[in-house]
């Protein structure tokens, strides 16, 4: 498929900042949907959604995979990746540490990334081969030898308790780890905020254990952009299928790495 990425960025872009009344209106939404334990969506996600996916599918021709409808799989389709809200959470809560996430994803990887934050009048935007721009700006690309002790590090928000691919007890003893050889640890509760901080210097790195592609695609490819680089958290190239993320400037990605290969060894189920 020749996809023009430029013009379908644009018209991306124009399709998210039509719908930033409503998303700035309905800051402090309550729950409406329950998800599981600690996780629902407003009725601001749910409408949102529908009015970003009509516009984009009338106005691309490419279908629409959103968190909360779901849609065609985004590991085998040209597809548009949708979080209408990223870092719920925080949304209903009133912190403007939230946003909209949206990608497009052709064979596993993002072309297309735009993160929107209306509440901080920030708007990231990159496609595949392009700089990275805040508010059509373009931003300087990320530094080659940043260093580890010097940086300030977002880290995914998690259950101590948790189990699954990554126990939480195991990620504590990372973090316990992180917490002495960072500057500064930051866990502001929105994957989407963290990646485009990342991408744009205000962080120098991000660890994320969780691997939807509404979260991770859209701040993957900003990084790329930017010139950061991005795997899972044992080093293997990231995809929309990775379970994890590690994004960050060359040197610090490299350091991030090498960190959790010396406490972790690959052991992510270990008690501690």
């Amino acid at each position: 498929m020749n996809l023009d990425l430029p013009e379908l960025m644009s018209t991306a872009a124009s399709v998210l900042d039509s719908v930033v009344p409503v998303f700035a209106d309905g800051l402090g939404a309550p729950s409406a949907v329950a998800k599981g334990r600690n996780d629902f969506a407003t009725q601001i996600d749910l409408d949102l959604e529908r009015l970003i996916s009509d516009q984009l599918a009338d106005r691309t021709g490419l279908p629409v995979h959103g968190e909360e409808f779901g849609g065609p799989p985004v590991d085998s389709s040209t597809v548009w990746v949708l979080d209408p809200i990223d870092g719920t959470f925080n949304y209903s809560s009133g912190m403007p540490l939230t946003g909209m996430l949206l990608s497009l994803v052709a064979d596993g990887q993002p072309l297309i990334g735009l993160t929107w934050l209306p509440l901080l009048d920030r708007r990231y935007a990159a496609y595949d081969g392009s700089p990275l721009y805040c508010n059509g700006q373009e931003l300087p690309r990320l530094p080659i030898d940043e260093d580890l002790s010097s940086s300030v590090l977002a880290y995914g928000a998690f259950n101590a308790k948790s189990k699954g691919r990554y126990f939480g007890a195991r990620r504590i003893d990372l973090l316990t780890e992180l917490s002495s050889r960072v500057s500064r640890i930051r866990m502001l509760g929105s994957t989407g905020v963290d990646l485009a901080f990342t991408a744009a210097g205000v962080f120098g790195g991000a660890i994320t254990f969780g691997g939807h592609p509404w979260d991770n695609a859209a701040g993957a490819l900003l990084v790329r952009s930017a010139g950061g680089i991005v795997s899972d958290v044992d080093g293997n190239p990231w995809s929309v299928s990775s379970p994890s993320l590690v994004a960050g400037s060359p040197g610090l990605h490299a350091q991030v790495l090498t960190l959790i290969e010396e406490i972790i060894a690959g052991n992510w189920k270990e008690e501690s």
